[in-house]
């Protein structure tokens, strides 16, 4: 119910007294009133709009004016929190569905019609592409919420599998990170972790006193008033092919940018070792690959983000998925889109590479994020087998630890992540430097 409303109505029922309205006619209006309000609630289960005329349409238009939690009345916040539990009981029981056969994956060999049909039949079980009235301003309230706490930065990660799935070297990620920035704010965008599960999961982290949580993404809010509002329609109505390629990687993609544009912040992978305090960093990108004579970048990726709310680049970035999507292609809409937007930047006339330029825009070499090419971090995993072998471990630690030049490494969680750590291996080494938790993920 809105401020104004509520002051109306208790006008309203100060002059029905001073009027002289009898008790037993307070009592009978009363039962009225209740018997109105379960009524409209019963036929209105499905519906989210009824919900919300009963004490937040001031959270509403929270969603519509970016306000911060403070500016919230009471009976809105009252209004979420009494509704939490009804929430995460429904968050839960999906999460029983997505712990079997994914949706988002279309099966092998199919030919584009084939293919479309089938997902056509999936997108009932899409919960990822589902939103209402009630689950904006739910999403958009807890965002508000978690990030009014002082945060020294707002990192946030996306994870789109089953919780079960979230194992140690995730969870090595996260440790690191706020390791190495105990100030800061980290948020999982996941349905999965949003549960009983993800809590258990998170809660080392959050008994150190960490600020970390699992927030259930809302999508189509995130992409509202952006370029790829019509492209998640398209795939919501099974009307684009959404490719061979598992639909999950490229909703990470989308769903990166989006609340990018929507908050700001840091966006992460959850393979990587986080080294170096970034915090300072601002509209930044990794570059992946540089031409080794003229120093001039190659390929950027998208494993690590860092831009403010609205960002001209970031709204670039949300244009070119939405009109050349390619769901076929591996990296055709993230690292490989997020490189063709700044090389076509780049052309335009008055283009400068550095921090002053109209975009504000930095490119990082690839020592910041990515100093290790895919190829060869395998050996990053191996211990020493002989003195020469130690000596390189000893060099590549110091090199990441206090080169100066490093701030997280890319594990290129394809290649690694059947991979063992192995006692006194770079990363065993690593790990065990920059850990708070420490879970035991080294085999020795």
């Amino acid at each position: 119910m809105a401020i104004d409303e509520k002051i109306s109505h208790q006008n309203i029922y100060e002059n029905s007294l001073k009027g002289g309205t009898t008790k037993s006619s307070i009592f009978i209006y009363a039962l009225i009133f209740v018997a109105l309000f379960l009524f409209i609630v019963q036929n209105n289960k499905s519906s989210s709009s009824a919900l919300i005329s009963f004490g937040s349409s001031t959270l509403q238009n929270a969603v519509e004016q970016n306000q911060s939690p403070k500016e919230l009345g009471d009976d809105d916040i009252s209004y979420m929190q009494e509704n939490n539990t009804t929430t995460q009981e429904g968050i839960n029981n999906n999460n029983i569905d997505e712990e079997n056969e994914d949706p988002l994956v279309p099966p092998p060999d199919m030919k584009k019609a084939e293919r479309m049909a089938w997902f056509k039949t999936q997108i009932p079980k899409l919960e990822i592409l589902k939103s209402t009235n009630l689950s904006e301003s739910f999403f958009h309230y807890r965002v508000l919420r978690f990030l009014d706490q002082g945060c020294s930065t707002f990192f946030f990660a996306i994870w789109l599998s089953p919780a079960k799935n979230f194992g140690e070297r995730e969870f090595m990620t996260m440790d690191t990170l706020l390791k190495v920035h105990p100030q800061a704010c980290l948020m999982i965008l996941s349905r999965s972790m949003d549960s009983e599960l993800g809590s258990r999961i998170l809660k080392p982290l959050i008994d150190h006193g960490l600020k970390v949580e699992a927030i259930t993404p809302d999508l189509p809010f995130l992409v509202k008033n952006t370029p790829a509002k019509s492209w998640l329609e398209a795939i919501k109505n099974g009307n684009k092919d959404p490719g061979n390629i598992p639909l999950s990687q490229n909703l990470s993609n989308l769903m990166r940018l989006a609340m990018l544009y929507k908050y700001g912040g840091a966006y992460v992978d959850t393979d990587l070792i986080f080294v170096k305090d970034m915090s300072l960093l601002r509209n930044a990108i990794g570059a992946q690959a540089v031409d080794q004579e003229t120093k001039k970048w190659l390929r950027l990726n998208n494993a690590v983000l860092i831009f403010d709310m609205n960002h001209p680049i970031v709204l670039e970035f949300l244009r070119e998925f939405a009109t050349t999507f390619d769901g076929n292609k591996w990296g055709y809409n993230g690292p490989y889109m997020v490189s063709r937007v700044i090389e076509r930047i780049e052309a335009t006339q008055g283009y400068n590479n550095s921090s002053s330029n109209y975009y504000n825009l930095t490119i990082l070499p690839p020592k910041a994020f990515y100093p290790v090419d895919w190829n060869k971090i395998v050996d990053f995993y191996k211990r020493p087998e002989n003195g020469s072998e130690l000596v390189w471990v000893e060099n590549k630690v110091e090199e990441l630890l206090y080169g100066g030049r490093t701030y997280a490494l890319h594990l290129w969680n394809k290649r690694t992540r059947e991979l063992d750590i192995e006692e006194g291996s770079v990363m065993a080494r690593l790990f065990s430097h920059l850990c708070l938790v420490c879970n035991n993920v080294i085999r020795t």
